[in-house]
């Protein structure tokens, strides 16, 4: 993620780049972990910055490109067998920035969520990270038909002109969707039974960012970005939250989630620890608690107990930004949102997996 003032700077020059998926193996460069796993590389995009991967329950990989620049070709794509393919479809992924916005046309497309057959696609209609065009929104699509089942567009009052709702996380215990907003510091819930947004934790404390940069070996990336990790503990009912940058972890019981009264839900707030700066999280069946230490290149798992382990340091991780489980891998993008200069065709961003943690 970047401010807007930093994203205006690198966007002065416009990028026309390609995209090469492609398979290789490359081994863990951490070998002083007890499990000495191996990192598949799934994908690589020429030029194409990937924030968002998601995994379907038959294992087939989605990513997207946020419109941070100029020459983004697709904003949602399927990855299948060293190719990909435009998701729905080209015309979907066809709006290039100073067109007139579309309701059938994503404009800045930040994360994407199978659950069971659907896939979630996340617009923040914030392209170049300025103010937001229209409403943010959230288009559903069955990812065999392709077909549009449904569109959630935040209400009024709900986001704000400087908004970038950054990533989701789906409760079907509770029929809700959660999201961060990483612009203006938040958490919005969709209610899926009355398609009724709220949001919550506005400008507080626990959403907001602590520090205006990050340190990665000795040089500063000067960015202060807010609430943007978040996951979902099933097992606890309990939602977890980070700022980007920022070194705390967060949670909240979803069932206080529907208190309307804003002070009695900021009491239900709980600090939970003292992480690393992360980008996305994402929980696994036992627990654990997946995050990335963007400063010093690795992925952390957290466990239900509180202690923390790296799960992968070294080249293989390169801004880990997104994850998705299936099968007993860990999935995530090298977004490099750090490397990033103005011109980014010659850089390689990567969608890689690596085994969960053996608990």
């Amino acid at each position: 993620m970047k401010k807007l003032s930093y994203i205006i700077a690198i966007s002065i020059l416009f990028i026309a780049c390609k995209e090469k998926p492609k398979d290789k193996v490359k081994s863990n460069v951490n070998k002083t972990e007890a499990s000495i796993s191996k990192v598949t590389q799934i994908a690589t995009f020429k030029g194409q910055q990937v924030t968002g991967v998601t995994v379907s329950n038959n294992g087939r990989v989605f990513v997207n490109f946020p419109r941070w620049r100029k020459g983004v070709h697709n904003s949602v794509v399927e990855v299948t067998n060293g190719s990909n393919s435009p998701f729905p479809n080209k015309e979907w992924n066809s709006w290039e920035i100073g067109d007139t916005v579309e309701a059938t046309k994503f404009v800045g497309v930040q994360s994407v969520v199978v659950y069971d057959n659907l896939i979630y696609v996340l617009d923040t209609r914030s392209p170049l990270f300025q103010e937001v065009l229209d409403a943010p929104r959230i288009f559903v699509f069955n990812i065999d038909s392709k077909t549009l089942e449904h569109t959630y567009i935040l209400d009024k009052g709900t986001y704000h002109a400087n908004s970038y709702i950054n990533d989701l996380r789906l409760d079907k215990k509770n029929n809700k969707i959660y999201f961060t907003d990483s612009g203006n510091s938040g958490l919005v819930i969709l209610d899926l039974n009355t398609e009724k947004f709220t949001r919550v934790l506005d400008n507080h404390s626990s959403t907001e960012a602590e520090v205006s940069f990050l340190t990665f070996d000795d040089k500063k990336w000067t960015n202060s970005v807010n609430s943007d990790g978040i996951a979902l503990d099933t097992k606890n009912d309990k939602l977890y939250y980070h700022a980007l940058t920022g070194y705390s972890l967060y949670s909240i019981p979803t069932a206080s989630l529907i208190l309307k009264d804003s002070v009695a839900l900021e009491k239900e707030v709980t600090f939970e620890a003292k992480t690393s700066a992360p980008d996305g999280m994402i929980f696994d069946q036992n627990g654990n608690l997946y995050y990335a230490d963007l400063e010093h290149n690795k992925i952390m798992y957290r466990k239900p107990d509180g202690s923390t382990h790296t799960l992968l340091k070294g080249d293989a991780v390169k801004w880990a930004d997104t994850f998705s489980i299936y099968n007993g891998y860990l999935y995530y993008t090298n977004s490099r949102i750090n490397e990033v200069t103005a011109n980014i065709s010659d850089m390689e961003f990567t969608v890689n997996k690596i085994e969960l943690a053996k608990n």
